[in-house]
């Protein structure tokens, strides 16, 4: 007899003792079919917890038999319980556990049905039936009888529960007479379970848009062969995440075709709600077909009359059988590593390579509570609840762009509705998707038009009081807390431009992490180099540091485009680090609108195919932000050290005359004077009378977005290029020099290029990966260090740290605070841009922006 066995759950024994259920597991794990872990025994656990094997009541007087079988009754209480922990922990891990104990009664068997069913884990039951004559022949043979009376006990209650277990639920049950004919078959892979070595292409909700569904899968690169079937040269699948009918407006077109793949392996298919209705339909249930679902019945009454009744029985019964067996999820595995969990709906952490009810029908719906007024069901947020480095993809909620949200991708873009159609190829984790012909739906309850309505809502600040944990796709969970959330809620509400504006706050640089080896610095290049070389970079760029004040630039194309983005008409905004607009009305007005011109005049915009740009950039001069530092800081130190100084040093002119001792100190003070000199010309450098635009220098170093794209992808010298037509176009726009590292020579030509430039009391450079995001063993390195000359640091330590003693303890400077914050806002910088890009809520790119300036809140030397 062939005994098939689930990958996972409970195999449960069930015979009187002397059945053979020991030395049939002992047969099993002797030839190799089972593992001995595999393998809960009664008579093993209650050793476990007694010490004793085995207790014998026969044979004596009544006092003493009644006292040593509730000592046995003890020791089994606690032996199954701390089986039943042990296998819980099993069925919690997907294991396969076989339970070795006779399970004569039905509350014993219910106990292990209900823990199957709770952990959604299959539970088997092998009945072992022999004759009583054999038990009593083989009890005379044990070394420690039972005894006749308790095997014939035993055996009467076997008989009395025999014809109740085949009712009792189990996935299967067999009935064993003769030990020598079992044979089991085992799944050694979970089924559910996929290898993704050679590329699966994970495909959003079609809803019967056949046609584009074929675009997509040639633009995926698959092929169609001669047999009509669409195979990829590398041995790509595809895998449907579900509701691949309804709605739209060939959905039979699109089941057939699944059909075929499905069936010659070529495609992969999940189940879900429209699927779920669709089948049961067709398998002759009451079920109501409304919500586009009603289509597919026309579609095969349509079919009927052109192929006949007895063509149309056989394909109905051949769909309805690839959907009921469509299983809730799939599992892709990469070196045979589960990494990605592919689900219609919304999964359970818990629920992840397990089926049951339960599972399916959480895969199917999500997680929702009741209706609303139109009848549609209130979903709630799952992927909040979502805990493991497990990636899900899901669909079942349409979104205009996929939504990336606590390690799980949203891949519905609503194709049916006007939408896209999306693919997300792995293990290369990238996005491809065709646009819709048309909406479908006609305009009726489109949820995209709903997301776009409430794409701007302000967002519940409740969620984010007591601190909160955003998910970025490079630094992973980066939490900010409660402490730094209050104070930065509160310069948004009242001192920043409107939150449907700041959609980026640029992260902090850090200076070198180890300070210049050379007497005289305290910064260097060659420790800035030496730094990426070290993480295995050995192409870099190293750009002017323009001595401004950074900026963002979000430029719209029209002022109908900032509608439809922002919420309101304008042509852009241009605001600061912090948040605040840089300018005043009147003058970000109109230098908005001579970038505008001067984009427009060189068709931009048409150019590259977008209605924005997001521009990092610096603007200058310096004194335009910093106009009351400078003056009630800088002018104020400079004038009385100045003034102080020279009266010392008149004075100690004088002196030495009188005592050459005092030569020496004289000296300290003529350079100390010197230094209180460069330091006003260092500072007063960057700054000039602001008499109008002419004089506003602005230099955009990244572009950071177009309307259907960012460009973290593209090398820093692309970004510099961009910076060099952008000075062409706009007479306000500057280009800004940079240099290429790739050799010891272009080293030594960069450090030239530094200290020409330091000396001239230029600020510096900052020294950047070839790359905008760049990794060391996999983990996220400095997307930027700034390295500032030795006078310009004068402004920043003070004018005597080249001192020896002030640069000695300056040496000492500890900045890895400073790095870690410059990647946890560099990773929420590039979250909230993409979630931008993407048009998902004003909550989630806020989120972005409000931890970008929590995390400014905690305090780092703000010299470094």
């Amino acid at each position: 007899m062939n005994v098939f066995l689930p990958f996972s759950g409970i195999v449960l024994l069930i015979g009187p003792s002397n059945s053979g259920k020991t030395t049939f597991l002992k047969k099993m794990i002797d030839s190799g079919q089972i593992q001995p872990s595999e393998v809960v025994s009664s008579d093993y656990f209650r050793i476990l917890v007694s010490d004793v094997e085995f207790l014998d009541w026969n044979h004596r007087p009544k006092d003493e038999a009644d006292r040593i079988f509730e000592e046995y009754q003890q020791i089994s209480a606690e032996a199954f319980s701390l089986m039943d922990t042990l296998i819980e922990k099993r069925c919690k891990l997907n294991k396969l556990t076989f339970i070795d104990a006779t399970h004569l009664y039905t509350d014993d068997r219910k106990r292990y049905i209900a823990l199957a069913r709770n952990h959604h884990v299959p539970i088997v039951s092998i009945v072992f039936d022999l004759d009583l004559s054999v038990l009593l022949e083989r009890d005379e043979m044990r070394e420690k009888p039972r005894g006749k009376r308790r095997v014939k006990q035993q055996y009467q209650v076997f008989k009395r529960e025999r014809s109740l277990i085949k009712k009792e639920g189990y996935l299967a049950t067999y009935f064993i007479q003769n030990l020598q004919d079992i044979r089991l078959i085992r799944r050694n892979k979970n089924p559910l379970e996929l290898d993704a070595s050679n590329g699966i292409d994970v495909i959003g909700d079609i809803h019967g848009c056949y046609n584009e569904l074929i675009q997509l899968l040639n633009k995926l690169g698959y092929e169609r062969n001669a047999e009509d079937l669409y195979i990829h040269p590398e041995g790509r699948k595809f895998l449907s995440l579900g509701d691949i009918m309804s709605r739209g407006p060939e959905s039979l077109k699109t089941m057939q075709f699944f059909l075929r793949h499905v069936n010659e392996g070529h495609a992969y298919m999940i189940d879900s709600n429209h699927g779920w209705k669709i089948a049961r339909w067709l398998d002759g249930r009451n079920v109501t077909l409304n919500h586009g679902d009603e289509l597919v019945q026309e579609e095969f009454v349509q079919y009927e009359r052109h192929y006949g009744e007895e063509q149309t029985i056989k394909l109905k019964h051949a769909i309805k059988q690839l959907l009921f067996e469509a299983p809730s999820h799939y599992i892709l595995a990469k070196n045979s590593v589960p990494t990605v969990v592919c689900t219609h709906a919304g999964i359970k952490d818990e629920f992840v390579g397990k089926q049951s009810y339960e599972v399916s029908d959480y895969c199917r719906f999500g997680d929702s509570e009741g209706l609303d007024n139109n009848g549609k069901p209130v979903r709630k947020d799952w992927t909040v609840h979502h805990h493991t480095s497990a990636l899900i993809l899901w669909g079942h909620d349409p979104r205009p762009k996929p939504i990336i949200n606590n390690n799980t991708i949203n891949i519905d873009q609503g194709v049916v509705f006007g939408g896209e159609l999306t693919a997300y190829r792995y293990p290369e984790k990238e996005f491809v998707s065709v646009k819709a012909v048309m909406d479908y739906s006609k305009g009726d309850n489109n949820p995209l038009k709903e997301w776009e309505q409430k794409r701007l809502d302000p967002p519940n600040i409740a969620k984010f009081l007591n601190g909160y944990t955003v998910s970025t796709e490079h630094l992973g969970e980066v939490h900010i807390p409660k402490e730094h959330v209050i104070p930065s809620i509160d310069t948004v509400s009242h001192f920043t431009v409107p939150i449907e504006e700041l959609i980026y706050i640029p992260p902090t640089m850090s200076p070198t992490p180890k300070p210049s080896i050379l007497d005289n610095y305290l910064e260097h290049p060659k420790e800035a180099i030496a730094y990426y070389r070290d993480k295995g970079i050995q192409r870099m760029v190293a750009e002017k540091k323009h001595m401004g004040s950074r900026g963002i630039l979000l430029l719209f194309k029209d002022k109908s485009a900032g509608q439809k983005y922002i919420g309101h008409e304008t042509l852009g905004v241009i605001y600061t680090r912090t948040g605040r607009r840089f300018f005043d009305i009147g003058l970000e007005k109109e230098i908005l609108l001579r970038i505008n011109e001067g984009l427009l005049s060189y068709n931009y915009f048409t150019k590259f195919d977008t209605d924005y740009v997001l521009l990092d950039a610096e603007i200058m001069p310096w004194n335009l932000k910093a106009k009351e530092l400078i003056r009630n800081q800088y002018v104020h130190v400079s004038e009385n050290a100045i003034l102080d100084r020279s009266i010392i040093t008149n004075k100690l002119q004088e002196a030495v005359k009188i005592n050459v001792e005092l030569k020496q100190w004289l000296s300290e003070y003529d350079a100390k004077l010197e230094n209180a000199l460069e330091f006003k010309e260092i500072f007063q450098k960057y700054c000039w009378n602001i008499e109008g635009i002419n004089q506003i220098q602005i230099a955009p170093f990244h572009v950071l977005a177009h309307r259907d794209k960012t460009f973290f992808d593209k090398p820093h010298t692309w970004h510099m290029e961009m910076n060099r037509e952008f000075a062409k176009m706009v007479d306000v726009f500057v280009e800004t020099e940079y240099m290429v590292i790739d050799d010891l020579e272009s080293e030594e030509e960069v450090i030239k290029w530094w200290e020409s430039m330091t000396a001239d009391g230029h600020e510096g450079i900052v020294i950047k990966p070839e790359f905008f995001i760049a990794k060391s063993n996999g983990k996220l390195i400095q997307p930027a260090i700034k390295v500032r000359g030795r006078r310009y640091l004068h402004i920043i330590y003070g004018m005597d740290y080249l001192l020896p003693k002030n640069l000695e303890r300056l040496k000492k400077r500890n900045v890895d605070k400073k790095q870690k914050l410059a990647l946890k806002e560099f990773s929420l910088g590039i979250e909230g841009i993409k979630r931008f890009v993407h048009g998902e809520s004003i909550e989630r790119i806020h989120e972005c922006v409000l931890g970008t300036l929590a995390l400014e809140s905690d305090p780092v030397d703000p010299r470094l």
